[in-house]
């Protein structure tokens, strides 16, 4: 790994890498703060950063998004009724690549189906149909309680 001389200091490239912040990449941990149970596609946040008054081109937000999904903080999916990739922060959850997701078509949030339920489906798929699951980008589509509750109701 090369050293770079800064201040004085001698800093890996790595760490100086982690500590480099410029606005876009502020403003696309922002988004992703306020979008955890949410997914989200490039898109999203170009239209974010424009109405933040950021200018940035969608390179930068595929190259941003790309680092994040190396670092496991984003995972990338994508569904048969869209046309471009989805993603979806992985944090709180620490087994993100090890669940199934669940998608509300109707407000777009995610859930995660976390319980030991998971290893039965896992397991039938395999003995039964000889399909082995790979629960990273996995998403059903459906319906919320909420949603669901509010159309019931109208």
């Amino acid at each position: 790994m090369a050293d770079c001389k800064v201040g004085g200091k001698v800093m890996q490239k790595e760490q100086q890498q982690k500590k480099y912040h410029t606005k876009s990449k502020d403003a696309i941990r922002t988004y992703l703060n306020t979008h955890r149970e949410h997914s989200f596609s490039a898109y999203d946040i170009n239209e974010y950063m424009q109405e933040q008054g950021i200018q940035v081109n969608l390179t930068t937000i595929y190259r941003n998004l790309d680092k994040l999904m190396e670092s496991g903080e984003i995972m990338k999916y994508k569904t048969a009724g869209d046309e471009f990739c989805r993603y979806q922060c992985t944090r709180p959850h620490a087994q993100c690549h090890e669940h199934i997701h669940m998608q509300c078509r109707e407000c777009g949030k995610v859930l995660h189906l976390e319980c030991g339920f998971m290893e039965d489906i896992v397991k039938h798929l395999y003995d039964h149909h000889k399909f082995t699951l790979e629960c990273s980008g996995s998403v059903l589509m459906g319906v919320c309680a909420a949603c669901r509750k509010n159309t019931d109701s109208e």
